[in-house]
């Protein structure tokens, strides 16, 4: 399934749960997180011309709820490098933290983790409907190529 086509079937799906949840008398609350994932071709830790997004690239996020409930999402970056998860639900099971780390870029040419992309924890204190964006993850490749040097 196509990226776009993706997208618009989550938000149909966030639409639904938030109509059935109102409906039974529950307030909803609807959360997103969103990164990008990177190529830093020169292995430089700074994103600039030579370096390029990572598409199909996968996160995953785990979050635990103010009710104590441990949720994973599993996401993959679209063609723009950029992963979302998101998710609808009662007021009260809100999230409450998470840790959103990535999993593989699957291009054979940029595999390997840059520094400080193992992971990144935070607090989830955003209202109803906000996004909480997560810094870049960067990949380098195994072999700087010689332009770089």
């Amino acid at each position: 399934m196509d990226y776009k086509r993706r997208n618009i079937l989550a938000a149909v799906y966030l639409t639904i749960t938030a109509t059935i949840l109102m409906a039974n008398g529950v307030r909803a609350w609807t959360g997103e997180i969103h990164g990008r994932v990177v190529c830093d071709v020169c292995g430089d830790s700074s994103i600039g011309p030579e370096d390029h997004v990572l598409s199909g690239a996968e996160v995953a996020v785990l979050c635990i709820t103010k009710s104590g409930e441990v949720l994973n999402y599993q996401a993959f970056t679209n063609s723009n490098g950029i992963y979302t998860v998101a998710e609808t639900m009662p007021e009260s099971d809100r999230w409450d933290a998470c840790l959103a780390r990535p999993i593989s870029s699957f291009h054979d040419h940029c595999t390997h983790l840059g520094d400080g992309s193992t992971g990144v924890k935070f607090s989830y204190n955003h209202p109803s409907g906000y996004s909480h964006a997560i810094k870049p993850f960067v990949y380098r490749p195994a072999n700087v190529p010689t332009y770089c040097i």
